[in-house]
């Protein structure tokens, strides 16, 4: 259920000290506070959430929780500790009074976090807003924008030209299959042992006889390229369709192991590109 709107203070509570007469407000967190749209976020968060159900935690409490988490590099369990000790957290989250005791759910940050997924990146649009409007952020500063950042865990395992050249068959075999495209010999069976070869030769360091196993590859890949184009030379249809296969075959066909300019290091994920830090190679 879409989440619920924090309580006023009570007729009751005039005899409690507020958070806004113990604290500094001029501190960093409670001018922050002040200037995030709360309610936008509520808004733009409210898809997320059924008509039904029990309702979840307040946007600003478990929001403002996000943005304290990575302020301070803190983890779940340690950013519910120091709100309990921190009034600044507490009324960066929307709190009226200085709680002793955690009114809310430990478990809320995880279940948030599934729920919202992408929506997340919200944080970062408003982030933006309040940059642009305190001066900190100009729209000059935006004309370029420099991403530094470490190499990212992707699924590509790591580039050799026998495994390449026996993925091209494979996957040229599966798509000719699917369109009904007949071919002399699919070379699947053939390409899978040679590949294997290859790797137990490289592994052992008889280099000629893994070479020769690429080779064998290379030459099954280009029979199989040309059996192909004639068979389906003349349909437009099957020409649009393996187009862009053919194309990396031909690439991974072609390309070799030290050759300057761009490689095909993957089929699956063609935009992969190698960075050479120190004496190893990593893809990006």
């Amino acid at each position: 259920m879409r989440p619920k709107q924090q309580p006023k203070a009570r007729h009751d509570d005039l005899f409690r000290a507020r958070l806004d007469q113990i604290i500094n407000m001029k501190h960093e967190l409670v001018v922050l506070a002040d200037k995030i749209d709360w309610a936008w976020l509520d808004d733009a968060l409210a898809a997320c959430f059924s008509d039904q159900g029990r309702p979840a935690e307040s946007v600003r409490f478990m929001i403002g929780m996000f943005l304290l988490k990575h302020t301070y590099a803190l983890s779940d369990e340690q950013v519910w500790d120091r709100w309990v000790q921190d009034p600044y957290f507490q009324y960066f989250t929307g709190e009226a009074f200085f709680q002793h005791q955690l009114p809310h759910e430990r478990s809320g940050m995880s279940h948030w976090r599934k729920r919202i997924g992408e929506k997340l990146d919200i944080l970062l649009a408003e982030t933006l807003r309040i940059a642009h409007d305190t001066g900190a952020l100009k729209k000059s500063d935006l004309a370029r924008v420099t991403i530094d950042t470490t190499v990212q865990p992707k699924n590509v395992a790591f580039p050799t030209d026998a495994k390449l050249l026996e993925t091209a068959i494979r996957q040229l075999g599966k798509l000719a299959k699917a369109h009904g495209v007949p071919l002399r010999q699919s070379y699947a069976r053939v390409s899978k042992t040679a590949a294997m070869m290859a790797g137990r030769y490289a592994h052992a360091k008889q280099f000629k006889r893994m070479n020769n196993r690429i080779k064998f590859l290379r030459t099954r890949l280009g029979r199989l390229t040309r059996d192909i184009g004639r068979k389906i030379d003349g349909d437009a249809a099957l020409e649009e369709n393996f187009a862009t296969a053919l194309s990396r075959a031909r690439q991974i066909r072609s390309q070799k192991q030290r050759q300057r300019g761009w490689k095909l290091y993957s089929w699956h994920a063609p935009e992969t590109e190698c960075l050479r830090l120190g004496q190893g190679a990593q893809t990006l």
